[in-house]
């Protein structure tokens, strides 16, 4: 290790040590994760509810580090998901109805969890995904009605366009737009096309209307930088700005590099976590297995919450003793709790990307696409360097220009057929080709990410042994049934159609992928090229459900003292992207947790297209 690199580890790893020694002893409270739901609800119950709170995080802090960029700067957002220092690095089981393939599931391991790791776009979903929702869970379900969860969507939000019945104007978490100039005129035509293959437009995916085309949210700061819920709830409270902020920071603790490895129970009531030194991560998921050895043992007056995410939290439960009995006595876990919905449900989004080349100057590649064959040194030897060194001072010096936007300004949401009473595939498009899932071809291009919102494949997180070291083992069982199939199929040739509109002829030099020899009528030939060329959303959920695993608040049934709040405890996935909704469902859960009463439900409509049951659009 060179010593810029210790020099950087020292000081990250003291600016913690020295933010955590006043909350030394006593917690009322021991979270588990410091990612998107966790930080989320560790601010709140320090800064709103004045408890003491033990936040535990397996990854450490680009804080102090020279590679602190490549979290913050938005359009960097491709390098952390090959880099195992921020990330679990995880893949899938080979997937039996995608010819074998095992595919890469990248995971936060680092303070904002898979905020600091995503592509930051600020999606809520639909309306109805949580009408739905309240039928799901049962009792309480209703408090997860859509007029229910608005109320904690704004207060949650600061939108760059200001505070409005669906939009907040006050919380901690950024959202904003961006126009980058160098490809605006290739966005705007995506968005025209959208409109000339018969869907509409809409001024804002995340309010009255998500179907149609137009801008999308982002979870970028006013001044360009990536907003994590690191920089947006954990970081007032270990760099204050306020008195306020100062107290309540004082109130927390916060563990960085340390692995939470089983529950502490009395009989049935969970008194904290057990954790060791997070060993060191092996690519493809899983740690090497040297370890010092030290054990500790954190104790909470009042609960211990998870928030590891939709492979964590169920991890922890089964090698804690919560699982399927049979499951966990086939590798000589001792069982506490029988509970076989835990790992179940599991729910990815999957999607595939329609590429073409441009015959015009209008895409990312001149600042973001890299040499070949030069190895190790690839990812930082640009084909025209002094644009990426341009674009980088820029943002380091203003948070302007290219590297302030993560460049999926625009999308779009459309129903696959008749009958669907709001948008099932969903599109996000960029002014670039994306080679495998992470280098920029080095050719102007454009694509559109397309996939489905609510497949119908059910899969499991289930341990591969007894040692939590081992990576679980991820099989979201994509393709399953014949209804996703048809589904991506229909998303495929929609898509296509949209991207040979006039809107974009002027762009088009040949499409990329699929090829243009690939027969669009042939469901076989679509059919395998969709399972040949598609990639995991990176929305893995639904593993503790609410109603099945916990109840309407997070609890875990059959015990004491335990809650869940993060992707897992969704019932089912909402039609998008999930980090908006998990920051939602922290927030909303936070308040249950400080036995506050619920904010008002909003009186908020949504758009029902008048022939949904005879057109497609």
């Amino acid at each position: 290790m060179n010593p810029f690199t210790m020099l950087s580890k020292r000081l990250a790893r003291s600016t913690f040590r020295k933010f955590s020694t006043s909350s030394e002893g006593s917690y009322d409270y021991i979270i588990v994760g410091a990612g998107s739901a966790g930080a989320t609800i560790a601010h709140r119950l320090v800064k709103d509810a004045g408890a003491r709170v033990l936040l535990i995080e397996n990854g450490s802090s680009h804080y102090g580090r020279w590679d602190w960029w490549k979290i913050n700067m938005p359009a960097a957002l491709t390098y952390n998901l090959a880099d195992a220092k921020y990330n679990w690095d995880f893949y899938t089981v080979p997937q039996r109805h995608m010819d074998g393939r095992r595919l890469h599931q990248p995971r936060g391991r680092a303070l904002g969890g898979s905020s600091s790791l995503n592509a930051m776009a600020y999606v809520r979903g639909h309306a109805l995904d949580y009408e739905r929702w309240a039928k799901e869970i049962g009792e309480g379900g209703e408090a997860w009605s859509y007029r229910s969860i608005l109320p904690y969507y704004r207060k949650a939000q600061t939108h760059q366009e200001g505070e409005s019945t669906y939009r907040g104007g006050s919380g901690p978490l950024a959202v904003t737009r961006r126009r980058s100039r160098a490809v605006q005129a290739i966005n705007d035509a995506f968005v025209r096309a959208g409109e000339e293959a018969g869907y509409p437009r809409t001024a804002d995916m995340n309010g009255f209307q998500q179907e149609g085309f137009g801008a999308m949210d982002m979870t970028v700061t006013p001044d360009g930088k990536r907003a994590s819920t690191w920089e947006c709830y954990l970081k007032p409270l270990v760099h204050p700005k306020s008195p306020e902020e100062e107290a309540a920071g004082k109130r927390l603790k916060l563990i960085t590099n340390e692995m939470a490895v089983r529950l502490l129970f009395d009989k049935t009531k969970v008194v904290g976590v057990e954790t060791i030194p997070a060993p060191t991560p092996k690519k493809g998921g899983g740690f090497h297995s040297e370890t010092s050895g030290r054990t500790e043992k954190h104790f909470a007056k009042t609960e211990v919450i998870l928030s590891a995410g939709a492979v964590g939290s169920p991890q922890l439960l089964m090698m804690s003793g919560i699982g399927n009995a049979k499951d966990l006595e086939s590798l000589g876990v001792p069982v506490l709790l029988d509970q076989p919905s835990v790992g179940a449900n599991l729910q990815d989004h999957l999607e595939f990307y329609v590429q073409y080349l441009s015959k015009l100057p209008c895409s990312l590649y001149p600042w973001a696409a890299t040499f070949p064959g030069l190895g190790l040194l690839s990812k930082y030897a640009y084909r025209q360097p002094w644009r990426a060194i341009h674009s980088g001072i820029l943002w380091m010096l203003a948070g302007r220009g290219m590297g302030s936007s993560n460049h999926f300004e625009v999308g779009g949401f459309i129903r696959s057929r008749e009958g669907m009473l709001h948008p099932d595939l969903q599109f996000h498009f960029i002014p670039g080709i994306v080679t495998g899932q992470l280098d920029f071809l080095p050719e102007h291009g454009y694509q559109a990410h397309c996939g489905t919102m609510r497949p119908t494949s059910r899969g499991t997180v289930q341990l591969a042994t007894s040692n939590i070291l081992d990576a679980p083992l991820i099989d979201p069982n994509f393709l399953a049934t014949e209804e996703d199939r048809i589904d991506m199929r229909a998303g495929l040739r929609l898509s296509i159609e949209i991207m040979e509109q006039k809107a974009l002829e002027e762009f088009k030099k040949e499409r990329h992928a699929p090829l243009e020899n690939i027969n669009l009528d042939s469901d076989e030939e679509v059919d395998a090229w969709i399972r040949s060329s598609s990639h995991s959303g990176y929305h893995l959920s639904c593993t503790c459900a609410m109603g099945k695993v916990v109840d309407a608040e997070g609890r875990v049934k059959g015990l004491e003292n335990l809650r869940i709040a993060d992707a897992s405890i969704m019932p089912s996935m909402t039609s998008g992207n999930l980090n908006a909704p998990t920051i939602m469902m922290a927030e909303l859960i936070a308040d249950r947790i400080r036995g506050e009463t619920p904010l008002p439900p909003e009186d908020a409509a949504w758009y029902q297209p008048p022939d949904w049951q005879t057109s497609q659009r």
